[in-house]
C-alpha cells in the first residue's frame, strides 16, 4: 500500500459526509421550534414587553457591550453639493476617538422647521454612499420631501480600514472581506463586530437629532441587505427609531439556515438562536410603531422565511390601540434595494414621518459622480488623516483592559475560573455515547508499518476518524501512543510521514485523528463560495451556525481530542497510560486545551502552533485560512494559551 492510497481512504459504512451538518442543522431546528413555542404564548403587551427586553438586553449582551457614547461628535461640513430641489452636505463626525464617519446628508428645498429625517444604512456594496445604487434610493426619498443622511459603514466608502496611503488599495478588500477579517478577531474577547456597527447608527442618530432642520421624535431608519441588517439591530436597540423599512433581510433564521448561505461577520450574533431569537424578535421589537418590510421575491435571502415572519408578528401590532400596522412590500426582483422599493419606502416615510401622502415625480433621478460626494480630498478618511483608528485598534484596546482585569485577580482563581468556563464550553452541548468504534485492517505501508482505521462515536451525531500505525517489529495493542493531529489529518500523510516512521520505530503506535469536519469526515461543499476552507466556504458556514447557538467548532474538536483519549485506551485494551499528542500548526490548539481538561494526556509536542491568541487577536494581518476553527468566543476574558501552559504541564513547543 501507497502512502497516497491511504490519504485517497474512503469510509463506506456510513455517511460521515453529512453529519456536521445534522448536527448543526438539527440542534437549531430544536431552538428555531423552542422559539416559535415562546412566542406563541405572547398574548398581552406586559408579556411582549417582557420579552424584547429580555431579547434587548441579550443581545447587546452577546454583541459585548455597547461602547460609550460620550465622544463629541465634532461634525465637519466638507463641502455642499446643488442638486435639483435639495442640497446635499458633505458632512464627517466623529463616531468614537478618532473614528470619523462620512456620510452625505440629504436636505430638501424649503424646509423651514424641523421635519422627518431618514437615516439610510447602506448594504454590503464597495463604494457605499456614493454607490449609484443608494444614491438612487437616497434621491427617492429626498424627492418625497424627507431629510436623509446616507452614511458609510465600517470598511466600505470612505472607510476602508486596511488602506494604504502609499499605494491607494486596500490591503485587505472592502466590505464583507474586511468584516470578516477583522470580525473574527472580535470574538475571542467577548465582542462581536456588530457592536461597532451599531453604535455609528446610534451615533448617527445623535448627530441627526443635533440638526435644527431635524425633528427627533420623527427619526425613521432604512437599509438593503447588510443595511438591512443595520437595521434591525438598530430597531432593537434603539427606541427613539419612529419608523422603520429594513430591506432585503427580513426573513427566518431557519429559512436561511437550510438555505446553505454564509453570513456577513456583524451577522453571526452569538448565541441568540440558542435563545429562541429570530426575525420575529426583529420586528416585535418595533410594535406599535409603523414597520414596512420591503422584500425580493427572488432573493437569496428566502422569501418563504419573510411572509412567515411578517405573518406571525402582525398580531402585535394588534395588541395596542392605534392605527399603525406591520406592512410587507414584495418586488418580483432579486436581492437589491429596487426602484419600486424606494418608492414604496419614500410612501411610507412620508406618512408616517411627514403625514401626508406622497405629492412629489420620480422623473430625472440621476446619481452623480461619486468622486463629487466625498467627504475627504482623497476618497478616504485614513489617506487624510494620520490619527485615525478602526475596529482593530478597538480590539487592541479591549485586550489591554482584559488583560489588566486579570491582573488583578489571584492566579489561582483565574485558573478555577477559566477551567469551569472550559469544561463547559467543550462538554455543556454534548450528548455522551458509547464509542462503538468499527475497525477495518488496512494492511501494510511499506515493509515496516501496519495501518488500521478506527471510526467512532465522538458524540451522539458525530463519528470521529483516525488511522492507528503500529510498527511491524512491535505491534502489540498495548504500546504507548501518541496521537498526530494536524490539518486535513488522515488525507495529509505525507509530510509527516517521516515523523510516523520515526515514532513508531521507537516502540509507540501513532494515532492521526480526524477531527471533526476535516480529513476523512470533512463535509460535502453545501454553498457556491469557493472551497470548503475559504471565505464564506462550508466550514465556515457550519462554524458560522455554531456560534449561533453559543457553540464553536473549536470547542467540538476540542471534544474530540478528548474521546480520542478514549477510543485509544479501548484499542489497547486499558493498559494505555502513556499517551502523548504531537500537533501542528493552528489544530495544536485542540490538543492544548483538551491537555488542561484531561490530564490523561501526558505529554504535548508542538510544531509551528499558536503561542497566543491575544497576540493573533494584535496582529494587524494574519494567516486566514482554518481561522474560524481555533476561536472560542470568549476565550480571553478567562485565559490565555500562554496561561494553560503555566497552569498545566507545559507543551513543548518547536
Amino acid at each position: 500500500m501507497k502512502v497516497a492510497d491511504l490519504e485517497n481512504y474512503k469510509i463506506g459504512i456510513y455517511d460521515v459526509k453529512d453529519q456536521l451538518k445534522q448536527m448543526v442543522y438539527g440542534r437549531s431546528a430544536a431552538a428555531f421550534a423552542a422559539g416559535d413555542r415562546a412566542r406563541d404564548e405572547i398574548v398581552t403587551v406586559a408579556q411582549l414587553e417582557r420579552r424584547r427586553s429580555f431579547m434587548r438586553d441579550a443581545f447587546i449582551q452577546s454583541m459585548g457591550g455597547l461602547p460609550p457614547s460620550d465622544t463629541p461628535l465634532n461634525p465637519q461640513i466638507t463641502g455642499t453639493l446643488r442638486g435639483g430641489g435639495y442640497t446635499i452636505e458633505k458632512v464627517m463626525f466623529e463616531s468614537r476617538p478618532n473614528q470619523w464617519v462620512t456620510a452625505n446628508l440629504y436636505i430638501p428645498d424649503g424646509v423651514g422647521s424641523p421635519t422627518g429625517a431618514v437615516l439610510h444604512l447602506c448594504g454590503h456594496n464597495p463604494m457605499a454612499k456614493h454607490s449609484d445604487l443608494y444614491q438612487t434610493v437616497s434621491l427617492h426619498l429626498v424627492r418625497a420631501g424627507l431629510i436623509v443622511l446616507n452614511m458609510d459603514p465600517i470598511g466600505q466608502g470612505e472607510r476602508l480600514s486596511y488602506y494604504d496611503r502609499d499605494t491607494e488599495k486596500a490591503i485587505v478588500a472592502a466590505s464583507t472581506r474586511e468584516h470578516e477579517y477583522v470580525g473574527k478577531q472580535c470574538l475571542p474577547l467577548g465582542d462581536n463586530l456588530a457592536r461597532y456597527f451599531i453604535h455609528d447608527t446610534m451615533r448617527a442618530i445623535d448627530y441627526l437629532c443635533t440638526r435644527p432642520e431635524v425633528d427627533p421624535s420623527k427619526i425613521g431608519v432604512t437599509g438593503c441587505s447588510g443595511g438591512g441588517t443595520q437595521t434591525s439591530a438598530a430597531m432593537i436597540c434603539d427606541p427613539r427609531i419612529a419608523a422603520a423599512a429594513p430591506a432585503a433581510f427580513i426573513m427566518s433564521r431557519e429559512s436561511y439556515l437550510y438555505a446553505g448561505q454564509a453570513q456577513d461577520a456583524e451577522q453571526i450574533w452569538t448565541g441568540m438562536t440558542k435563545l429562541g431569537f429570530d426575525h420575529e424578535d426583529i420586528l416585535m421589537a418595533m410594535a406599535p410603531r409603523p414597520t414596512l418590510v420591503l422584500a425580493a421575491e427572488y432573493d437569496f435571502f428566502p422569501i418563504e422565511g419573510t411572509r412567515r415572519t411578517v405573518q406571525r408578528t402582525e398580531r402585535f401590532w394588534e395588541l395596542y390601540k392605534g392605527d399603525n400596522r406591520l406592512e410587507l412590500f414584495e418586488d418580483p426582483t432579486v436581492h437589491t434595494y429596487s426602484v419600486p422599493m424606494a418608492i414604496a419606502a419614500a410612501a411610507f416615510f412620508s406618512k408616517h414621518l411627514l403625514g401626508k401622502e406622497l405629492a412629489c415625480t420620480w422623473d430625472g433621478i440621476q446619481p452623480i459622480d461619486p468622486k463629487l460626494l466625498w467627504c475627504t480630498k482623497s476618497g478616504q478618511v485614513r489617506g487624510d488623516r494620520d490619527d485615525v483608528r478602526g475596529v482593530h485598534e478597538e480590539n487592541r484596546d479591549r485586550l489591554s483592559g482584559l488583560e489588566r482585569d486579570a491582573a488583578a485577580v489571584p492566579d489561582e482563581v483565574r485558573k478555577d475560573r477559566a477551567i469551569a468556563w472550559l469544561r463547559d464550553r467543550v462538554y455543556g452541548d454534548r450528548k455522551p455515547c458509547e464509542l462503538g468504534p468499527r475497525r477495518v485492517s488496512l494492511g501494510r505501508l511499506g515493509e515496516d508499518l501496519t495501518v488500521e482505521s478506527v471510526l467512532w462515536w465522538s458524540q451522539t451525531s458525530l463519528f470521529n476518524h483516525g488511522f492507528m500505525f503500529r510498527s511491524s517489529s512491535c505491534a502489540n495493542a498495548d504500546s504507548p501512543v501518541t496521537i498526530g493531529l494536524w490539518a486535513r489529518g488522515t488525507k495529509e500523510l505525507e509530510p509527516h510521514l517521516a515523523w510516523i516512521r520515526e515514532t513508531c520505530g521507537s516502540g509507540r503506535a501513532v494515532f492521526v485523528l480526524d477531527v471533526s469536519g476535516d480529513g476523512a469526515v470533512l463535509p460535502n461543499s453545501i454553498t457556491t463560495h469557493g472551497g470548503l476552507h475559504d471565505f464564506y466556504g462550508t466550514i465556515h458556514k457550519f462554524t458560522i451556525d455554531l456560534f449561533w447557538l453559543d457553540d464553536s467548532l473549536a470547542a467540538v474538536r476540542t471534544y474530540d481530542v478528548i474521546r480520542s483519549l478514549d477510543i485509544v485506551e479501548l484499542l489497547g485494551e486499558g493498559t494505555g497510560k502513556d499517551i502523548r499528542l504531537y500537533a501542528t500548526g493552528k489544530f495544536s490548539l485542540y490538543g492544548q486545551l483538551a491537555s488542561i481538561l484531561d490530564s490523561r494526556l501526558k505529554r504535548l509536542d508542538i510544531t509551528d502552533g499558536i503561542g497566543s491568541i491575544a497576540e493573533w487577536v494584535r496582529s494587524r494581518y494574519y494567516d486566514t485560512l482554518d481561522c474560524e476553527g481555533i476561536i472560542l468566543p470568549g476565550m480571553l476574558r478567562y485565559f490565555d494559551l500562554p496561561d494553560l501552559d503555566r497552569w498545566g504541564h507545559a507543551a513543548h513547543v518547536e
